[in-house]
């Protein structure tokens, strides 16, 4: 392993890897040695492709199966945004070359997949993340402190979240999140992933006691042996009293926000999943007033709005950049970090238990 640099391998040619070449490059601690397909040519075609909007100042080598490069010796880490349907054997395969994982979300099909990969990772001694790139905003240590000052939103009542985009009738039957096979769990994997990792991170990552599902739209593709979910919703209950809404869908024009409440005011942020094109990051705090005097019932709108500097869109100090600038930390100082399993995890059992739920009539379900 190089003293300063993470050597990293990109484990497919998926769309979402172009925007982490460009993390990988701005990262300051890490360097893209090699991109695997199962055909050498295309992997070529993708290396040219990021060089001309990325370029890097060395050759990434191109390589024409996953195993060849999983044997290498020059790579230390691996980012996997392989599809969901055949991740979790190469996510081990990789633990047991004794390669750092960063995973694409979901995590995996199921719990007992995300187990597996986690186990093979703790075998190993490499690190597990997954792929949630908000998570490594400097905006979430700012909201964390506002969420536990204690006058901004005070006790938590309720939590509220939705991310969304709109697909066409080809996306849907050409794209491989409407594939059973390949992305079973549809929108809610694909988008309720993030949607449930942001109340988890309200809730400082304490488990619900029961979560609800169900499919409000779902279609099943002539190549695709069951129903996929197109648009979700969701619901978590905590022991706290505290109860949760998500809902996630292609069928709905771009939204990504989340609105946290309490006994005093609340916290919402309009893009937490990818930041507004600029330079910072925002949410807003509110705390409004009602009086009554006489005739005069008044509401005063009483908004403050936490700024943070911080580019979008891969950049130097983006959450993207971060991500990955954070995970090769870890793999440099040769200390893992079991939150990151810990919480993938938790996320996981709870879409789970709500696609249990959806598929059994919407009833409670303990995740």
């Amino acid at each position: 392993m190089g003293e300063k640099i993470c050597r990293w391998g990109i484990l497919s040619t998926a769309g979402i890897a172009k925007k982490n070449w460009a993390s990988i490059a701005n990262s300051g601690n890490g360097k893209i040695v090699a991109v695997a397909s199962r055909d050498v040519a295309k992997a070529q075609t993708f290396i040219d492709e990021c060089q001309a909007s990325e370029p890097v100042a060395y050759k990434v080598d191109a390589v024409g199966s996953y195993d060849e490069l999983l044997n290498r010796s020059d790579i230390d880490a691996v980012y996997v945004p392989l599809p969901t349907g055949i991740r979790a054997d190469w996510v081990v395969k990789a633990a047991q070359a004794g390669k750092h994982v960063m995973v694409e979300k979901p995590c995996g099909v199921n719990t007992a997949e995300v187990q597996k990969m986690v186990d093979a990772c703790d075998a190993a001694k490499v690190q597990f993340m997954d792929g949630v790139m908000f998570m490594h905003s400097a905006r979430m240590d700012a909201m964390r402190k506002v969420l536990d000052d204690g006058k901004s939103v005070g006790e938590l009542r309720r939590i509220a979240s939705q991310f969304s985009f709109c697909a066409d009738e080809s996306w849907v039957q050409s794209n491989i999140r409407a594939s059973s096979q390949l992305e079973p769990a549809g929108c809610l994997g694909d988008l309720g992933w993030y949607t449930i990792r942001i109340i988890l991170f309200a809730m400082k990552y304490e488990m619900p006691v029961e979560v609800r599902g169900r499919i409000l739209n779902g279609v099943k593709r002539a190549d695709s042996s069951d129903v996929v979910p197109m648009e979700f919703q969701g619901e978590m209950h905590f022991a706290s009293g505290v109860s949760a809404t998500f809902f996630n869908s292609f069928r709905t024009n771009h939204q990504q926000w989340a609105h946290i409440s309490g006994s005093k005011g609340y916290l919402q942020v309009n893009d937490f999943v990818l930041p507004y094109l600029g330079n910072e990051v925002t949410f807003d705090v509110g705390n409004h007033n009602f009086s009554a005097d006489g005739c005069d019932f008044v509401m005063e709108k009483f908004m403050k709005t936490h700024q943070l500097p911080e580019y979008s869109n891969n950049t130097k100090n983006a959450q993207e950049t971060a991500l990955f600038r954070n995970f090769a930390n870890l793999v440099l100082s040769r200390k893992r970090d079991n939150f990151w399993p810990e919480v993938a995890l938790k996320t996981q059992r709870i879409l789970d238990a709500a696609l249990v739920s959806a598929n059994s009539g919407g009833g409670a379900v303990k995740p």
